[in-house]
């Protein structure tokens, strides 16, 4: 005797999303999104035998093609507002990038917020045998933060330079002026802006 089955087709009120379930047992409402899937239908599901050979199924050796400037439509939920935006797959690859980074950012954030909360106890932080210098030292390594303090650096540099200087221009050349027009300073430090720099004086050797 052959064991009746069912096909049951559920619709997700949240998200839309379509489930079919093929089943033997008794019927029981499924979950989706946080609520329950309303019931569209039961259809019998159950496979008769057969002695024929069916025909071999084909095998679509075609690959699939991506295109990143496709039009998808897809369901957006912001303050219970329910819209349907439009946008490309190049778009929407980079909205889901986006999230992904977003929640391991918030992953971190939770870690560091936990270690902090431990550490908030008479054995830890509120010892009286912790030191401020300690609990400071503590929350920079869970953070990840390395403390700093901008100061200002005054200093003196002695520059020589080499000029082709045009004949024409040698009687009014002024090697000072030419210097603070013409003349570059950087830094290849990170932490370092060169802020502002002023030429004092400047020697000719003719």
């Amino acid at each position: 005797m052959n064991e009746k089955w069912f096909k049951d087709s559920h619709l997700c009120t949240i998200c839309d999303a379509l489930i079919e379930i093929t089943r033997k047992d008794e019927f029981r409402n499924i979950w989706h999104c946080g609520g329950e899937a309303n019931l569209l239908s039961v259809e019998d599901a159950t496979i008769q035998p057969t002695t024929t050979k069916g025909n071999e199924m084909e095998t679509n050796t075609v690959p699939y093609s991506y295109d990143a400037n496709v039009l998808v439509t897809y369901k957006s939920i912001n303050n219970g507002e329910v819209t349907y935006p439009t946008i490309k797959v190049n778009e929407l690859e980079m909205h889901l990038d986006s999230y992904r980074r977003l929640q391991d950012q918030l992953s971190i954030s939770n870690t560091q917020i936990s270690t902090i909360l431990d550490n908030l106890s008479a054995d830890c932080w509120y010892s009286p045998n912790t030191d401020k210098e300690d609990i400071l030292r503590d929350l920079c390594e869970i953070l990840g933060h390395e403390p700093k303090q901008t100061v200002t650096i005054t200093a003196t540099v002695n520059v020589e330079l080499s000029y082709d200087i045009p004949l024409e221009e040698i009687e009014d050349f002024d090697a000072k002026y030419f210097v603070q027009d013409n003349l570059t300073i950087d830094s290849y430090n990170g932490d370092l802006n060169v802020d502002s720099f002023d030429v004092q004086d400047a020697d000719v050797n003719w």
